[in-house]
């Protein structure tokens, strides 16, 4: 069997653990190498402790082009800024690309300069990488030379509207959002609002409706047919390690209910292996897609006796490491392969 070649740079961090728990197991695929600015000549089982026995792959402290010389495919999962520095030394090669940082996923600059920093170190590239998420670009990831994959809130709370843009439900209307994060999302190292102390007994809402991924959010929905939308969105520290919940409402659109809502969701996701549109009424659980490229998705529809108005509520959880991050990258890597987007990722996760 032919081998893809697959080497990750920036390999310290819990994108890397869970790219390389996906991959190191699967027989089509050869990680060449793994570089990283921490735990130098560390194998990664040292360093991700659940990679125990793959002690022959070591972090290494090369180069881009040394890391990515011979491979297929490199996955880059290093900050942003950082990324798009390495990535400049990467575009000349013959080697595909799929970036987890949010250097590349937006196509207007003055969106990354709000959001992220205050220049980009290639800001010609912005618009030129295909946007990951396979339940909106299936087509153009598999035929793509570079990927930029989603953030971890844009794919929670996209994938929970993106039913509603592709039906036309989404034009001159005002989304409102409250999605509650697991610890993992704030990274590897610890930082005084992540400290498990602080965290364990603890909900806090940060970045309160200027979150970063809030412009990415707006971008994808409109390239799903969404038009005019207003997001509020309030991020949630909560106290647990993995998930996303998040809680979409707006205003209903006369001529519709429940049952016809909850068909449209249901004839969008058909086709996709790795997500649940739930019974209406049904909340979907963070335990239940945890440890998986999963997703859960569930509508409920009130309607105001006084007035009249419907609103709808939309909830989606998934994993944040996974379909939100590193699952949703193999996603792409699969695509990008020749490979259906779900597999080596269609395992069911754990209950309780």
């Amino acid at each position: 069997m032919s081998k893809v070649k697959v080497s990750i740079i920036g390999g310290a961090g819990y994108g890397s653990a869970e790219i390389l728990r996906h991959l190191l197991v699967r027989d089509d695929v050869e990680v060449l190498r793994v570089s990283s600015k921490d735990y130098i000549g560390e194998p990664v089982s040292k360093v991700h402790r659940a990679l125990v026995g793959y002690d022959d792959l070591i972090l290494q402290d090369i180069s881009p082009k040394e890391c990515a010389e011979g491979a297929d495919i490199v996955f880059l999962a290093m900050p942003h800024i950082i990324t798009a520095k390495v990535a400049m030394e990467l575009f000349d090669l013959d080697v595909k690309i799929i970036d987890l940082s949010g250097d590349f996923r937006l196509e207007n600059l003055n969106d990354y300069l709000n959001d992220y920093a205050p220049e980009h170190p290639c800001s010609d590239r912005l618009g030129t990488f295909t946007y990951g998420m396979p339940e909106l670009n299936e087509d153009k990831i598999k035929q793509a030379k570079h990927v930029a994959s989603p953030g971890c809130f844009a794919t929670g709370i996209a994938m929970g509207l993106l039913p509603l843009a592709d039906a036309d439900l989404l034009k001159n209307v005002n989304v409102r959002n409250v999605s509650m994060t697991g610890s993992s999302g704030s990274g590897v190292k610890p930082q005084a609002g992540t400290h498990h102390a602080l965290r364990v007994n603890n909900l806090k809402a940060y970045k309160t409706l200027h979150h970063q991924h809030r412009s990415e959010i707006i971008q994808t929905l409109k390239h799903a047919g969404g038009e005019n939308i207003a997001l509020d969105f309030v991020p949630v520290s909560a106290p647990l390690v993995r998930g996303i919940l998040a809680v979409s409402q707006m205003d209903l659109p006369e001529g519709h209910s429940a049952d016809s809502i909850q068909k449209i969701y249901q004839d969008y996701y058909a086709d996709h292996k790795l997500v649940t549109v739930m019974p209406v009424g049904v909340s979907p659980e963070v335990v239940a897609v945890a440890g998986t490229a999963r997703v859960e998705i569930g509508i409920t529809v009130r309607e105001d006796e006084e007035t009249g108005v419907k609103t709808l509520c939309c909830t989606s959880a998934i994993d944040n490491l996974i379909k939100g991050g590193a699952g949703q990258a193999i996603q792409s890597f699969n695509l990008m392969t020749g490979k259906p987007m779900h597999f080596g990722l269609d395992a069911p996760g754990m209950w309780p």
